[in-house]
């Protein structure tokens, strides 16, 4: 166990960092990690099904990624709209926040937004002149490491195929290799959480007890805590998933339906109450994603899985290739 940010870095070569999704979603490799034995196996995502018993579980993360990102008519401010608080009202994220302080005026399309208030995390709550939908002129808000403007094919592919109740503003990426298909061959429930600006807020402090998760949005329904409550084995697809299972209320051991907020930090030492086994993507060096992963199959061993997929050059991050821990 290790709480200092430096023993959760690696390096990545540029060049593995995924730009654009595979042809098919289904055709990413997927590199399997035995928990007991600390071995490694390289595979596809097709066979995922032939490593789940029965009576396991699948459980994804439903949320849809708003068309969030927009620019002024000057092209001089990024806006990533994150939540609207009420008619013609938004909290949103600027860059560069020096050029929108309290007061000043910008416009997008023949709309003018005032910036009310500036918060303590940065973001800023402005005001419209009129009500529009934003999102239907707004763009996919790729993460920083893709390095280009999103496109039409990103409006497909930086979704899942199951994505259904919008309010995220970066995919659940795990859930990105699915066809409908294959999630038809095997047991699964949803649950959601609105993924916000906090999954990219980097770690600052060295020792990273101190850092802050900002809350985000989650909600299991009726029928998902029934399944869930069922299943002999619970698989969590993607880290969000997980947070939702670690963070959801239990009455006499049983989860229950809900919709709450969770800002839990996952990160070693953790015992994990709900999740069996853990299929994810590849993530950043010292994010607090890397931190949850080596909470649940061991910081050394994560490690070591990392520099096998760089060697073997595995595909990381959103559009990468995945990951089943068993």
């Amino acid at each position: 166990m290790s709480s200092k940010l430096s023993d959760y870095d690696y390096p990545l070569p540029k060049n593995l960092i995924a730009q654009r999704p595979l042809p098919r979603r289904d055709d990413s490799r997927m590199m399997l990690l035995h928990r007991d034995s600390h071995t490694i196996e390289h595979r596809n995502f097709r066979e995922l099904k032939t490593f789940l018993h029965e009576g396991d579980l699948l459980v994804l993360n439903d949320t849809r990624v708003l068309a969030a990102r927009l620019f002024s008519d000057d092209g001089a401010i990024e806006f990533l709209f994150l939540e609207k608080l009420e008619p013609a009202r938004w909290k949103c994220l600027v860059k560069p926040g020096r050029k929108m302080r309290i007061g000043t005026t910008s416009k997008i399309g023949n709309v003018i937004l005032l910036v009310e208030e500036v918060l303590l995390g940065g973001e800023r709550i402005v005001s419209l002149n009129e009500d529009v939908d934003l999102y239907a002129c707004g763009s996919m808000p790729l993460p920083p490491y893709i390095a280009r403007q999103s496109d039409r094919e990103d409006e497909l592919r930086y979704q899942t195929v199951f994505a259904r109740t919008p309010g995220a503003i970066a995919a659940p990426t795990a859930g990105l290799h699915f066809t409908p298909e294959n999630l038809n061959e095997l047991p699964h429930a949803f649950v959601t959480l609105h993924v916000g600006p906090g999954t990219f807020r980097p770690v600052q402090s060295e020792n990273i007890f101190e850092h802050q998760m900002h809350p985000e949005r989650f909600s299991i329904s009726a029928a998902a805590a029934g399944k869930i409550n069922d299943a002999r084995r619970i698989v969590a697809v993607g880290t969000t998933t997980v947070r939702v299972l670690e963070s959801a209320r239990r009455e006499q051991g049983k989860v229950i339906a809900q919709i709450g907020s969770t800002d839990i930090f996952i990160h070693p030492p953790y015992r994990f109450q709900s999740v069996d086994l853990l299929f994810t993507n590849f993530h950043l060096p010292k994010s607090t994603l890397l931190m949850l992963v080596s909470a649940f199959a061991g910081r050394e061993f994560v490690l070591r899985a990392y520099a096998e997929g760089i060697r073997e050059q595995y595909r990381f991050y959103s559009y990468g290739d995945c990951m089943l821990i068993l």
